[in-house]
Formats: C-alpha cells, structure tokens, sequence
C-alpha cells in the first residue's frame, strides 16, 4: 500500500509540474547617451539566446561574429549609421556584419550607408537562419544586402533603397526568401540591379521592384522561385511580385544567362512598362545562353513592354501555360539561335496587341500553337501545333 501511494504521489508531482520557459537575458543600449553596441556585443556569451533592445543612432561598424539566438531589436527611431571614417587595412566595409552565426534576427532599424561602404548588410560564411525584419537599408556603394557562402536569409518588410548598384545578391549556394518588402531605385538613374543572383536561390512573394534597369539579374545557374510560402507575416491576397518601371529606364524585367531559372509558380509575376523603345535583346524577360524560363500556372503577366515580351535566345527554352504578354511595342514572343518555346496545354495562352506576337527565326522551334488564346500575329515558319513534329 505504501509503494502505491508514493507512486500515485509521484505521478500527480509529474502531471502538475510547469513547463518554464527559457529564459532569454535582455540588455539595452542607448546610443544617444553615447553607448556603443559594439561593446555590448563583445561582452555577451555567444552560445545561448540573448536580446538587445537598441536605442538612438549607433555610429559603427557592427560585426556578429559566431552568436547563435541573437535578437537586435531597435526601439522607435532606433539607426545604424556608417561611421564618417573609413577602416584601414583594405578591409570590406559593410555596416552591419554576420559572419558564422545562427538563429540571428535584426527587427527595427533604419541602416544608413555612405558611397565607400560596399554593402548596408552582409551575411557570410554560412550563417543559417538569419531574419531581417521592418527594416529600412539606403545608401551603400555596391549591395544593400548580400547573402554569400552558403548563407541562409529572410527578409520580411524590408525596403532597400538606392544602393550604387544592386538592393539584393545572392551568391555562392546561399538562400534568400523575401516577402512583403520592396526594393527601388527612387530616380531611375542607371544602372542599378534589383536581385542580382548567381549560383544562388531566391523565393519571393508579395514584394515590388521598381526603376530598376535589370530588376531580376539571374546568372551563373542561379535560381529565382516566384512562390508563395510560409509567410513571417499574414499575407493578403493577392500575394504578386511586381516589377514596374514608372521611370521608363528599365532595360529587362529579368535577365537570365549562364544556365539560369525563372520558375514562376503559384505567385503571379508581374511586369509592366519594361524594356527600351529600341527593342534589340531589351524584353520583359530575357532567357538566353542555355537558361530555362518556366511558368506552368498562367502566372506570368507581361503588360505594355516598350521592348520585346519574352526573348528567348543563345539554345535556351521556355515553357509558358497559360501565361500572358500583350500590349508590347515589339514582339511579345521572339525565339531565336537554337531555341526553343513549349505552349503547354490546359490554360489558354495569350499573346495580343503586340506589333509581332509571335516570331521565330529558321533555327528555332515553337510548339503548342494549339494552346494559343485567339489569333496571335505570328512570324514563324516552325510552329508546331502540338508537342512535337508528327511522331511514326
């Protein structure tokens, strides 16, 4: 009877006993009293979850070297601000740096950057799940954000803004998912990037790019998903990426070379006054040098282009369901030098009111005319209209 009791005793002790949660130690830092982060920095242990509350401009260079569950959140007003001089010893200046960290958020600041820092924010050596949020980045000589070596990043409203040349990269394997942000060029002045991308991913939702000259620069087999996913933030719909040019200067929506992708999924993909008057390569979309451009769910709009709508070129392919390029002062499809299109079936896809709709020259293949909507003026003395050639 005793052992029955005590282990009825035991039982209850371990059903009411209360889940604690982690504490988590919060430090503050005012730099309007002249506090610097920096020195709050290098005194915190790097290996357990800490938060920085962030108060006032920080004049430095901030550097997160190794931390893992950092959290640097600003309170109102709070900024970064690139210091007025310069390190020596040729280092790379970026305003905010994370090198080797993990679990990293940055919420609530406004990054300002001068012309000789070449990022607003870097994140390298392979630093997993590092969230940017409410964040504004102006300023810089090269990159508002790059995300380099295998680095993994979110970004969640975050406006970048004039940069000397690109607001995004993604280079060497790293991962980037953007939702609700936008990434301008406010003059559009050349020549500036909206993502520039090589040899590494991108997945964006719900953002704008905008007076960009190339607004999506996809290049050594880089990747760029059109998708929507598991949102930071609830998102509205609809959830559209937008690249618009209300300044005229753009020259390609996107641009993809060196064996390339621009898969749009289930997230439309918007494209408005794109492109140069002059036509030539100047296209909402370029796909060329062995690059692939896919839209399987009629989520591509083109709209208006000065240039062409989609150019494919240089042994590249595309396939476009249900996609839509009207309204172009060139041609809306224009496939050439060894490449080819696929018109799949199910939606019906619309080429109209564009000055050719459809050409190819002798080298290049369409297939699928079938799956056209209405009668699209078309140039083109290889077009298929299913899949292939007639088969034995």
């Amino acid at each position: 009877m005793k052992c029955k009791i005590l282990l009825v005793f035991a039982l209850c002790a371990f059903a009411v006993t209360p889940a604690f949660a982690q504490y988590v130690p919060t430090f503050t830092v005012n730099c309007t009293f002249g506090q610097s982060l920096n020195a709050t920095l290098s005194r915190l242990n790097k290996l357990i979850p800490v938060t920085v509350l962030v108060q006032g401009t920080c004049t430095e260079y901030i550097t997160i070297n190794g931390f893992t569950g950092l959290t640097l959140k600003g309170l109102s007003g709070a900024a970064l601000q690139q210091p007025s001089t310069n390190p020596g010893n040729g280092v790379q200046i970026h305003v905010l740096s994370i090198q080797a960290s993990r679990s990293i958020t940055i919420d609530g600041f406004a990054i300002h950057s001068r012309p000789s820092a070449l990022g607003g924010i870097a994140i390298g050596r392979n630093s997993i799940d590092v969230q940017l949020r409410n964040l504004t980045v102006d300023g810089a000589n090269v990159f508002g954000i790059i995300a380099y070596e295998e680095s993994q990043v979110s970004l969640a409203k975050v406006t970048v803004r004039d940069p000397g040349y690109a607001t995004l990269g993604a280079f060497d394997l790293s991962d980037v998912h953007v939702e609700s942000s936008l990434f301008e060029n406010s003059t559009g002045a050349p020549w500036h990037v909206g993502f520039q991308v090589g040899s590494g991913h991108v997945t964006v939702q719900s953002s704008t790019i905008r007076n960009m000259q190339d607004s999506l620069l996809i290049d050594t087999k880089g990747d760029v998903d059109i998708q929507s996913f598991n949102s930071y933030y609830p998102v509205s719909q609809p959830n559209d990426v937008v690249i618009e040019s209300p300044a005229g200067s753009n020259y390609h929506g996107a641009i993809l070379t060196g064996g390339s992708h621009l898969n749009v999924g289930d997230t439309k993909l918007r494209i408005t006054n794109s492109g140069q008057p002059w036509g030539g390569s100047s296209a909402a979309v370029w796909v060329s040098d062995g690059s692939t451009l896919s839209d399987l769910s009629g989520n591509l709009v083109i709209s208006g282009s000065q240039g062409h709508g989609i150019f494919v070129s240089n042994n590249s392919h595309a396939t476009l369901v249900g996609s839509s390029v009207t309204g172009g002062s060139h041609g809306g499809l224009v496939v050439a030098n060894l490449s080819t299109v696929s018109i799949g079936a199910g939606n019906q896809t619309l080429f109209g009111g564009n000055v050719t709709d459809v050409f190819c020259d002798s080298k290049s293949i369409i297939t699928g005319s079938a799956n056209f909507a209405g009668v699209p003026n078309t140039n083109c003395s290889n077009l298929l209209s299913g899949d292939t050639e007639p088969l034995p």
